[in-house]
């Protein structure tokens, strides 16, 4: 396979397992399977952050979630420590789903291995691609769940929205803060100011 097939046949692959999630998201007033349409939003806005993105960041942002649904978080505890037990365990699978798929579609071994890597973030910070992929991670939280997020958590109290906010700023690039405060600009008002108090500096 060329190398443009390769990409093809990669993420119409992953778009194939994803469209077998249950779950529904409406997008545009369209129903698509939730996986299926955050894969998009991942898309979306890799292109928006980087024009011209590699083939392995275009596998790696459309594998992000992928079959997320067959890992539930009810299957963990409650509390903080199970929730990060669970997002490593789904980054461990999704990586290995997607290094699988790589490799069916004609990869070399290196390639697949560096997606896997990419996607279980063990090398965040160190890493330009998986930095690259958390901003793009949470530009689609904030674009797309943030305020349903905030309405589900109705219970928590402001200091944890703070340090929700925070630790999301706090994984993300200058490239990345740059385009979440210019998407901030039309966040309804209560979470622009959330927004607002999480970064002021402290004593303003």
């Amino acid at each position: 396979m060329t190398a443009s097939a390769q990409l093809t046949c990669a993420l119409d692959k992953i778009d194939g397992a994803n469209r077998a999630d249950p779950n529904r998201e409406t997008v545009d007033g369209v129903s698509l399977p939730r996986e299926y349409a955050y894969s998009l939003h991942m898309t979306r806005w890799l292109f928006a952050l980087e024009p011209a993105p590699s083939e392995r960041m275009q596998i790696a942002c459309r594998a992000q979630h992928i079959e997320r649904w067959t890992m539930p978080r009810r299957d963990y505890p409650e509390g903080r420590k199970a929730y990060y037990q669970w997002r490593q365990a789904c980054g461990r699978m999704h990586g290995q789903r997607a290094a699988e798929i790589m490799a069916s579609c004609g990869y070399e071994a290196a390639e697949c291995e560096k997606v896997e890597t990419i996607l279980t973030k063990r090398e965040l910070r160190k890493d330009a691609d998986t930095q690259l992929l958390e901003d793009v991670a949470c530009m689609v939280f904030l674009e797309r769940y943030f305020a349903d997020f905030y309405e589900e958590k109705a219970d928590y109290d402001r200091e944890k929205w703070l340090r929700i906010v925070r630790r999301t700023w706090g994984k993300m690039s200058p490239r990345g803060h740059e385009a979440a405060l210019k998407l901030a600009e039309g966040m309804p008002a209560h979470l622009l100011a959330l927004l607002q108090e999480a970064l002021a500096e402290p004593g303003e």
